[in-house]
Protein backbone atom coordinates (compact mmCIF):
# COMPACT_ATOMS: atom_id res chain seq x y z
CA UNK A 1 0.00 0.00 0.00
CA UNK A 2 1.35 3.34 -1.08
CA UNK A 3 0.95 5.30 2.15
CA UNK A 4 1.94 2.42 4.39
CA UNK A 5 5.51 1.80 3.24
CA UNK A 6 6.11 4.79 0.98
CA UNK A 7 9.31 3.28 -0.32
CA UNK A 8 8.32 3.12 -3.99
CA UNK A 9 6.75 5.84 -6.09
CA UNK A 10 6.26 3.30 -8.89
CA UNK A 11 7.73 3.54 -12.35
CA UNK A 12 5.56 6.31 -13.64
CA UNK A 13 5.48 7.16 -17.32
CA UNK A 14 3.39 9.75 -19.06
CA UNK A 15 2.99 8.22 -22.50
CA UNK A 16 5.91 9.38 -24.63
CA UNK A 17 7.85 10.88 -21.74
CA UNK A 18 9.17 9.91 -18.36
CA UNK A 19 7.40 11.55 -15.45
CA UNK A 20 10.66 11.33 -13.63
CA UNK A 21 12.26 13.97 -15.84
CA UNK A 22 13.39 16.81 -13.63
CA UNK A 23 11.13 19.84 -13.54
CA UNK A 24 9.96 22.50 -11.16
CA UNK A 25 7.50 20.17 -9.53
CA UNK A 26 9.87 17.24 -9.19
CA UNK A 27 9.69 15.82 -5.68
CA UNK A 28 12.66 15.28 -3.52
CA UNK A 29 14.21 11.88 -4.12
CA UNK A 30 13.16 9.47 -1.42
CA UNK A 31 16.20 8.38 0.46
CA UNK A 32 16.18 5.97 3.32
CA UNK A 33 17.67 7.30 6.49
CA UNK A 34 16.14 4.39 8.28
CA UNK A 35 16.52 0.65 8.24
CA UNK A 36 13.47 -1.24 7.15
CA UNK A 37 14.17 -3.89 9.76
CA UNK A 38 12.71 -1.69 12.47
CA UNK A 39 12.56 -4.46 14.96
CA UNK A 40 9.15 -3.69 16.39
CA UNK A 41 5.77 -4.81 15.35
CA UNK A 42 2.72 -2.91 14.22
CA UNK A 43 -0.53 -2.84 16.17
CA UNK A 44 -1.66 -6.19 17.49
CA UNK A 45 -4.40 -8.03 15.73
CA UNK A 46 -7.87 -7.60 17.21
CA UNK A 47 -9.65 -10.92 17.40
CA UNK A 48 -13.44 -11.15 17.52
CA UNK A 49 -14.49 -14.77 17.32
CA UNK A 50 -13.39 -15.98 13.90
CA UNK A 51 -12.78 -12.41 12.66
CA UNK A 52 -9.28 -10.88 12.64
CA UNK A 53 -8.96 -7.08 12.39
CA UNK A 54 -5.67 -5.52 11.25
CA UNK A 55 -7.00 -2.01 10.73
CA UNK A 56 -7.98 -0.83 14.19
CA UNK A 57 -4.75 0.87 15.16
CA UNK A 58 -4.13 4.62 14.74
CA UNK A 59 -2.92 4.01 11.15
CA UNK A 60 -5.98 1.92 10.29
CA UNK A 61 -3.64 -0.44 8.42
CA UNK A 62 -0.96 -3.03 8.97
CA UNK A 63 2.50 -3.61 7.54
CA UNK A 64 4.94 -6.17 8.91
CA UNK A 65 7.86 -4.50 10.67
CA UNK A 66 6.34 -1.02 10.87
CA UNK A 67 4.85 0.47 13.99
CA UNK A 68 1.54 2.31 13.88
CA UNK A 69 3.36 5.54 14.77
CA UNK A 70 5.77 5.13 11.87
CA UNK A 71 2.94 4.30 9.47
CA UNK A 72 1.00 7.41 10.50
CA UNK A 73 4.14 9.52 10.03
CA UNK A 74 4.77 8.09 6.55
CA UNK A 75 1.17 8.64 5.52
CA UNK A 76 1.23 12.22 6.75
CA UNK A 77 4.49 12.91 4.87
CA UNK A 78 3.25 11.39 1.61
CA UNK A 79 -0.20 12.93 1.70
CA UNK A 80 1.20 16.28 2.80
CA UNK A 81 3.48 16.35 -0.24
CA UNK A 82 0.64 15.21 -2.50
CA UNK A 83 -1.65 17.91 -1.13
CA UNK A 84 0.87 20.59 -2.06
CA UNK A 85 0.87 19.35 -5.67
CA UNK A 86 -2.92 19.11 -5.58
CA UNK A 87 -3.17 22.77 -4.60
CA UNK A 88 -0.99 23.69 -7.60
CA UNK A 89 -3.31 21.68 -9.85
CA UNK A 90 -6.35 23.35 -8.30
CA UNK A 91 -4.90 26.78 -9.05
CA UNK A 92 -4.27 25.72 -12.67
CA UNK A 93 -7.84 24.45 -12.99
CA UNK A 94 -9.15 27.73 -11.62
CA UNK A 95 -6.93 29.80 -13.89
CA UNK A 96 -8.14 27.83 -16.92
CA UNK A 97 -11.80 27.70 -15.79
CA UNK A 98 -11.48 23.93 -16.11
CA UNK A 99 -13.95 21.62 -14.37
CA UNK A 100 -12.04 18.49 -13.28
CA UNK A 101 -13.65 15.20 -12.22
CA UNK A 102 -11.75 12.29 -10.66
CA UNK A 103 -13.49 9.05 -11.72
CA UNK A 104 -12.77 6.17 -9.33
CA UNK A 105 -13.97 2.57 -9.33
CA UNK A 106 -12.90 -1.02 -9.08
CA UNK A 107 -11.63 -2.73 -12.27
CA UNK A 108 -14.42 -3.81 -14.62
CA UNK A 109 -17.03 -1.28 -13.50
CA UNK A 110 -17.47 -0.05 -17.08
CA UNK A 111 -15.75 3.25 -16.36
CA UNK A 112 -14.12 3.69 -19.78
CA UNK A 113 -17.27 2.71 -21.68
CA UNK A 114 -19.28 5.17 -19.62
CA UNK A 115 -16.66 7.83 -20.26
CA UNK A 116 -16.60 7.36 -24.04
CA UNK A 117 -20.43 7.45 -24.14
CA UNK A 118 -20.39 10.66 -22.06
CA UNK A 119 -17.90 12.29 -24.41
CA UNK A 120 -19.86 11.31 -27.51
CA UNK A 121 -23.09 12.72 -26.04
CA UNK A 122 -21.37 15.92 -24.91
CA UNK A 123 -20.43 16.72 -28.51
CA UNK A 124 -18.50 19.93 -29.12
CA UNK A 125 -20.34 22.14 -26.63
CA UNK A 126 -17.14 22.75 -24.66
CA UNK A 127 -13.55 21.46 -24.63
CA UNK A 128 -13.11 17.97 -23.16
CA UNK A 129 -9.90 16.13 -22.31
CA UNK A 130 -8.99 12.96 -20.42
CA UNK A 131 -6.12 11.80 -18.23
CA UNK A 132 -6.04 8.00 -18.18
CA UNK A 133 -4.45 6.09 -15.33
CA UNK A 134 -3.44 2.45 -15.52
CA UNK A 135 -0.48 0.42 -14.37
CA UNK A 136 0.39 -0.57 -17.95
CA UNK A 137 -0.84 -0.17 -21.56
CA UNK A 138 -2.56 2.71 -23.34
CA UNK A 139 -5.62 0.62 -24.23
CA UNK A 140 -8.16 2.85 -22.51
CA UNK A 141 -6.53 6.03 -23.81
CA UNK A 142 -6.82 4.66 -27.35
CA UNK A 143 -10.55 4.12 -26.81
CA UNK A 144 -10.90 7.74 -25.68
CA UNK A 145 -8.83 9.04 -28.60
CA UNK A 146 -11.14 7.21 -31.01
CA UNK A 147 -13.87 9.67 -29.95
CA UNK A 148 -11.72 12.56 -31.20
CA UNK A 149 -10.84 13.79 -27.70
CA UNK A 150 -7.24 14.15 -26.56
CA UNK A 151 -6.22 11.65 -23.86
CA UNK A 152 -2.92 11.47 -22.00
CA UNK A 153 -2.04 8.05 -20.66
CA UNK A 154 -0.23 7.87 -17.32
CA UNK A 155 1.14 4.43 -16.53
CA UNK A 156 1.93 4.07 -12.85
CA UNK A 157 4.07 0.92 -13.00
CA UNK A 158 3.65 -0.68 -9.61
CA UNK A 159 1.63 2.30 -8.37
CA UNK A 160 -1.98 1.62 -7.43
CA UNK A 161 -3.38 5.12 -8.01
CA UNK A 162 -2.77 8.48 -9.66
CA UNK A 163 -1.36 11.22 -7.47
CA UNK A 164 -1.38 14.98 -7.89
CA UNK A 165 2.21 15.09 -9.13
CA UNK A 166 1.40 12.71 -12.01
CA UNK A 167 -1.67 14.76 -12.93
CA UNK A 168 0.46 17.92 -12.98
CA UNK A 169 2.78 16.28 -15.53
CA UNK A 170 -0.16 15.22 -17.68
CA UNK A 171 -1.64 18.74 -17.58
CA UNK A 172 1.48 20.03 -19.31
CA UNK A 173 0.38 18.13 -22.43
CA UNK A 174 -2.93 20.00 -22.84
CA UNK A 175 -3.67 23.48 -24.12
CA UNK A 176 -6.76 25.62 -24.65
CA UNK A 177 -9.20 23.77 -22.39
CA UNK A 178 -10.68 26.97 -20.93
CA UNK A 179 -14.28 26.51 -19.86
CA UNK A 180 -14.11 22.78 -20.50
CA UNK A 181 -14.21 19.51 -18.61
CA UNK A 182 -11.24 17.33 -17.65
CA UNK A 183 -12.03 13.72 -16.81
CA UNK A 184 -9.35 11.94 -14.77
CA UNK A 185 -9.91 8.19 -15.04
CA UNK A 186 -8.06 6.83 -12.05
CA UNK A 187 -6.49 3.38 -11.75
CA UNK A 188 -9.10 0.70 -11.03
CA UNK A 189 -8.89 0.48 -7.24
CA UNK A 190 -11.43 1.26 -4.54
CA UNK A 191 -8.84 1.70 -1.79
CA UNK A 192 -5.81 3.98 -2.32
CA UNK A 193 -7.28 6.64 -4.71
CA UNK A 194 -9.63 7.68 -1.91
CA UNK A 195 -6.76 9.25 0.02
CA UNK A 196 -5.19 11.27 -2.81
CA UNK A 197 -6.48 14.74 -3.65
CA UNK A 198 -5.69 15.49 -7.31
CA UNK A 199 -7.03 19.04 -7.18
CA UNK A 200 -10.31 17.90 -8.72
CA UNK A 201 -13.68 19.52 -8.15
CA UNK A 202 -15.32 16.18 -7.28
CA UNK A 203 -14.56 12.51 -6.90
CA UNK A 204 -17.17 10.39 -8.70
CA UNK A 205 -17.39 6.74 -7.62
CA UNK A 206 -18.63 4.32 -10.28
CA UNK A 207 -20.14 1.07 -9.04
CA UNK A 208 -21.66 -1.45 -11.44
CA UNK A 209 -24.64 -3.65 -10.64
CA UNK A 210 -22.49 -6.71 -11.39
CA UNK A 211 -20.68 -5.99 -8.12
CA UNK A 212 -22.05 -6.46 -4.61
CA UNK A 213 -24.58 -4.09 -3.02
CA UNK A 214 -22.38 -3.90 0.06
CA UNK A 215 -19.27 -2.53 -1.66
CA UNK A 216 -19.79 0.93 -0.11
CA UNK A 217 -19.62 -0.73 3.30
CA UNK A 218 -16.59 -2.84 2.36
CA UNK A 219 -14.66 0.16 0.97
CA UNK A 220 -16.11 3.08 2.96
CA UNK A 221 -13.25 5.53 2.46
CA UNK A 222 -13.90 5.76 -1.27
CA UNK A 223 -17.64 6.37 -0.97
CA UNK A 224 -17.08 8.79 1.88
CA UNK A 225 -14.68 10.80 -0.30
CA UNK A 226 -16.99 10.84 -3.34
CA UNK A 227 -19.68 13.44 -3.95
CA UNK A 228 -21.53 11.28 -6.46
CA UNK A 229 -22.03 7.55 -7.05
CA UNK A 230 -22.88 6.43 -10.57
CA UNK A 231 -24.65 3.08 -10.34
CA UNK A 232 -23.62 1.70 -13.71
CA UNK A 233 -24.84 -1.07 -16.06
CA UNK A 234 -28.44 -0.80 -14.83
CA UNK A 235 -29.59 -2.34 -18.15
CA UNK A 236 -28.41 -5.66 -16.65
CA UNK A 237 -30.69 -5.45 -13.59
CA UNK A 238 -33.38 -7.76 -15.05
CA UNK A 239 -30.78 -10.53 -15.23
CA UNK A 240 -29.16 -10.05 -11.82
CA UNK A 241 -30.00 -10.50 -8.17
CA UNK A 242 -28.97 -6.98 -7.19
CA UNK A 243 -30.91 -4.82 -4.73
CA UNK A 244 -30.60 -1.20 -5.88
CA UNK A 245 -32.21 0.30 -2.77
CA UNK A 246 -29.95 -1.74 -0.50
CA UNK A 247 -26.89 -0.50 -2.41
CA UNK A 248 -27.97 3.14 -2.22
CA UNK A 249 -28.71 2.74 1.51
CA UNK A 250 -25.22 1.31 2.01
CA UNK A 251 -23.63 4.27 0.21
CA UNK A 252 -25.64 6.79 2.25
CA UNK A 253 -24.83 4.96 5.46
CA UNK A 254 -21.19 5.76 4.70
CA UNK A 255 -21.85 9.21 3.22
CA UNK A 256 -25.34 10.67 3.84
CA UNK A 257 -24.62 13.50 1.39
CA UNK A 258 -23.59 11.38 -1.60
CA UNK A 259 -25.64 11.86 -4.77
CA UNK A 260 -26.71 8.81 -6.77
CA UNK A 261 -27.49 8.51 -10.47
CA UNK A 262 -28.42 5.20 -12.09
CA UNK A 263 -26.89 4.98 -15.57
CA UNK A 264 -26.24 2.66 -18.49
CA UNK A 265 -23.91 3.58 -21.31
CA UNK A 266 -25.42 0.74 -23.35
CA UNK A 267 -29.11 1.70 -23.09
CA UNK A 268 -28.58 5.41 -22.42
CA UNK A 269 -30.63 5.32 -19.21
CA UNK A 270 -29.62 8.11 -16.87
CA UNK A 271 -27.03 9.56 -19.23
CA UNK A 272 -28.90 12.86 -19.67
CA UNK A 273 -29.14 13.24 -15.88
CA UNK A 274 -25.40 12.54 -15.50
CA UNK A 275 -24.45 15.03 -18.21
CA UNK A 276 -26.77 17.64 -16.72
CA UNK A 277 -25.08 17.10 -13.35
CA UNK A 278 -21.77 17.91 -15.05
CA UNK A 279 -23.15 20.89 -16.95
CA UNK A 280 -24.71 22.52 -13.89
CA UNK A 281 -21.47 22.32 -11.94
CA UNK A 282 -19.31 23.44 -14.88
CA UNK A 283 -21.51 26.52 -15.32
CA UNK A 284 -21.44 27.20 -11.56
CA UNK A 285 -17.64 27.08 -11.59
CA UNK A 286 -17.47 29.54 -14.47
CA UNK A 287 -20.01 31.85 -12.80
CA UNK A 288 -17.97 31.79 -9.59
CA UNK A 289 -14.90 32.71 -11.63
CA UNK A 290 -16.79 35.58 -13.30
CA UNK A 291 -17.93 36.86 -9.91
CA UNK A 292 -14.38 36.69 -8.57
CA UNK A 293 -12.97 38.58 -11.54
CA UNK A 294 -15.76 41.16 -11.33
CA UNK A 295 -14.92 41.78 -7.69
CA UNK A 296 -11.29 42.34 -8.62
CA UNK A 297 -12.30 44.68 -11.45
CA UNK A 298 -14.49 46.69 -9.06
CA UNK A 299 -11.61 47.00 -6.62
CA UNK A 300 -9.34 48.27 -9.39
CA UNK A 301 -11.98 50.76 -10.57
CA UNK A 302 -12.22 52.08 -7.03
CA UNK A 303 -8.53 52.87 -7.21
CA UNK A 304 -8.94 55.22 -10.19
Amino acid sequence: MCTVCGCSEGEVRVEGASAGEKDARAPEKHTHSHDHAHGYSSAPVTVEGDNLHFGRGPAHAHAPGLSQTRMVQIEQDILGKNNRYAEINRQRFMRDNLFALNLVSSPGSGKTTLLTASIERTGQRYPVAVIEGDQQTANDAERIRATGVKAIQVNTGKGCHLDAHMVGHALDHFSDLSGGVLFIENVGNLVCPAAFDLGEAHKVAILSVTEGEDKPLKYPDMFHAADLMLLNKVDLLPYLDFDVEQCIAAARRVNPEIGVIQVSARSGEGMDIWLEWIEQRRRALIQARIDQLQTEINKLKACL
